[in-house]
């Protein structure tokens, strides 16, 4: 290691003392620089061009359409007909011999740390969703292509940001609830998102090792029939003969089916299709299957989850409790208070660690993402590794829309270089490298000219495909030429945070190598704007957008990043519990 600890290494001093060099280790009132609870609407779906339907309707709505179907249920069941086909159709399929009976110990505890597992999982969606509360079926996020929100119309102001589109929800709801605390719910899903796909993995093995998917995949198609006999049974309130032990129903079955081999593996298909580092890797597949088409998608998932959840509970306690209680939660076909007992232990702890959940998050922030590091960090860095490569898009595929993010710039310094059209903007470029420089708009723009077509992910959600221009970082670094003890490059941004001190933020040096990482001056064919970054502003394509430092007035190689600013790999690392890298 070369010695520099004030970062003046070449005849350019360092940025580091305008930086804030505290890290925050708790979440309070001044959590994200006081940022105000702000709360959305009523959940909405779009109806045509412009007209939107409050779901809240849904509930008298629903409630009138099911005390429809039960009488008409009722009224059928009376039928020659309708008694005929319940007779020939009782609800249940036959199973091939062999077929085990009962519920073992493995799958009682698989089905406990499930929904253990869901209950996070939930929480934490959806503090994901309020951050930026909209959904769309298009690549791109323009105001009022959204198909779903849960916030008001967008505004007209043209600087309008996706972080004060953000809205609050109940810390009881959200994990945790507080306004912008995405970086805090990410770690919360992605890491329990992990111990949830290793205890699917577990239950499909020992399904398929055990016999037991033949009580949960159809093999007749009679299964259709039954299920509809069933459904007829359920609403008209003479309940069908309860066979969970031995043979599930055809509804249940068609249900167990659609969750088990359809909307889990969904959920993780759709989850996977938001990450910038593997829909910049497999480009035929994202070309398709956007970064919205799947996180529409992912939210459908959510919704079935809930409502099978709600329903299942419905039915079990309301079909004979004891009984089906027994089955699950005692392993025992019979009608004693085991089961109940059990239940009721699990009940407390979930609801033990629903209301626990949020508080702690609150006070130890950084044990969350320690931990939530070490479960999803293994992965992250496998994708850490992948290298885009360019030509996924055309000019064709540009967004109409590119929302504005971050603090905006507010100093005099760069006010009076924004005042002069940028004339005396200088980038300086120094740190661990041989030839450090400061280079103006007309310098820079005489070095090899690089161009990309690219979408953006940003970690609240939204996204947006736009045409840069500038210089490769690659390029760059030929000129300025990295010493091989230089590791991290760290980007300072002439815009403050919302705590004060510059905005910053590392990157590994290999990452600067790739394709798809560049220094913008260029926005659409058009001098980058103030909104998005001007005068320069950063591009790497596999990372999220928090990564892409705006309005850049420095860049500096180190060795590491630990004694730069708080120390913990960025301003939103420092502040905000960020990960200093998040491809996925």
């Amino acid at each position: 290691m070369v010695p520099d600890p004030a970062g003046t290494r070449g005849q350019f001093p360092s940025f580091r003392t305008e930086l804030d060099s505290q890290h925050h280790h708790g979440v309070g009132d001044d959590w994200a620089g006081g940022v105000a609870p702000q709360f959305g609407v009523a959940p909405r779906i779009r109806v045509g061009q412009s007209k939107w339907f409050n779901l809240l309707w849904l509930i008298p709505i629903g409630l009138v359409v099911f005390i429809a179907l039960i009488a008409i249920a009722k009224g059928l069941r009376e039928t020659a007909g309708v008694q005929a086909f319940i007779s020939q159709y009782p609800g249940l399929s036959e199973l091939p011999a062999g077929t085990p009976v009962g519920f073992p110990a493995w799958l009682q505890w698989q089905h406990f740390l499930n929904l253990f597992f869901m209950l996070f999982i939930i929480r934490s969606g959806l503090t994901i969703l309020a951050d930026h509360p909209r959904l769309y079926w298009t690549r791109n996020s323009t105001p009022g292509k959204d198909w779903f929100r849960i916030q008001k119309p967008v505004p007209t102001d043209a600087l309008y940001t996706a972080k004060q589109d953000s809205i609050t929800l109940p810390n009881g709801v959200g994990l945790p609830g507080r306004r912008h605390s995405i970086g805090l719910a990410r770690w919360w899903h992605l890491s329990i998102d992990m111990l949830w796909l290793v205890n699917g993995i577990v239950f499909y093995v020992l399904i398929f090792t055990t016999g037991q998917w033949l009580r949960l995949v159809p093999l007749h198609w009679d299964v259709i029939p039954n299920a509809l006999s069933v459904t007829i049974q359920y609403l008209s309130l003479d309940w069908p003969l309860e066979s969970g032990w031995t043979n599930y129903n055809g509804l249940q079955l068609l249900a167990y089916f659609i969750t088990v081999f359809i909307a889990a593996p969904l959920a993780l298909i759709t989850g996977l299709g938001m990450s910038p580092a593997l829909s910049t890797r497999f480009r035929r597949i994202s070309s398709v299957f956007s970064i919205q088409f799947a996180r529409s998608l992912h939210f459908m998932v959510l919704c079935w989850f809930v409502l099978f959840i709600i329903v299942h509970v419905t039915l079990v306690l309301t079909t004979g409790a004891l009984q089906n209680l027994n089955h699950m939660f005692a392993g025992r076909d019979d009608q004693s208070w085991w089961g109940f007992v059990i239940f009721a232990l699990s009940l407390l702890i979930l609801i033990a660690v629903w209301v626990a959940a949020t508080p702690f998050t609150y006070r130890h922030p950084r044990v969350v993402q320690r931990v939530g590091y070490a479960l999803i960090g293994p992965a992250q860095r496998l994708f850490e590794h992948i290298d885009a490569k360019p030509g996924q898009y055309t000019e064709k595929d540009i967004s109409p829309y590119f929302w504005h993010n971050g603090n905006y710039p507010a100093g005099a310094a760069y006010l009076a270089l924004q005042a002069d059209d940028f004339r005396d903007y200088t980038l300086r470029v120094n740190g661990l490298v041989k030839n450090p420089v400061e280079l103006n708009l007309t310098q820079l723009r005489a070095l090899t000219h690089h161009e990309q077509i690219t979408q953006h992910f940003c970690i609240q959600g939204w996204s947006g495909v736009a045409k840069w221009g500038g210089v490769s970082m690659r390029t760059l670094m030929d000129l300025v030429q990295p010493t091989p003890e230089a590791k991290w490059v760290i980007f300072y941004s002439h815009a403050l945070g919302p705590d004060g001190g510059l905005y910053y933020d590392a990157q590994p040096i290999e990452q600067m190598s790739h394709h798809l990482t560049m220094l913008a001056y260029d926005m659409n064919d058009e001098t980058l704007d103030f909104g998005h970054g001007a005068p320069l502003r950063l591009r790497n394509e596999i990372e999220l957008g928090f990564k892409m430092v705006k309005w850049i007035k420095g860049v500096e190689f180190v060795e590491h990043f630990s004694d730069v600013g708080g120390g913990l790999g960025g301003y939103n690392n420092d502040h905000e519990f960020f990960g200093y890298s998040q491809s996925i």
